[in-house]
């Protein structure tokens, strides 16, 4: 799969997210309440990481990592199209500019 295919499917998943929130809360989650809702899972990702180095004692913590970073692309490709930003340009132009930025500081 590409990011495409990828964000695509966070879509999909999106979608009936929404249509439960509505049912639910009586409206879906505001861009806000997603962007709250990624900074909650960066808090378990920290945890699990934490357990990963032996800081945190987490049952089956390398699984829930693989999930909870998952859990966190999937809000960030769902914000990012939200504010109609194309990731995969925005991502490389980012490498790019990393990569000259890096290679500068190596160069002197």
């Amino acid at each position: 799969m590409n990011l495409t295919e990828i964000q695509n499917r966070a879509l999909e998943i999106r979608e009936k997210y929404e249509q439960f929130e509505t049912i639910k809360y009586g409206k879906p989650w505001s861009i806000e309440d997603l962007t709250m809702g990624l900074v909650g899972d960066i808090g378990d990702l920290v945890k699990l990481i934490q357990a990963q180095n032996g800081k945190r004692e987490i049952e089956n913590s390398q699984e829930k990592l693989a999930h909870e970073l998952s859990d966190c692309l999937w809000s960030i490709l769902i914000i990012a199209k939200k504010y109609n930003i194309d990731l995969e340009k925005s991502f490389l132009d980012t490498m790019d500019s990393l990569d000259k930025e890096i290679s500068d500081k190596l160069n002197q």
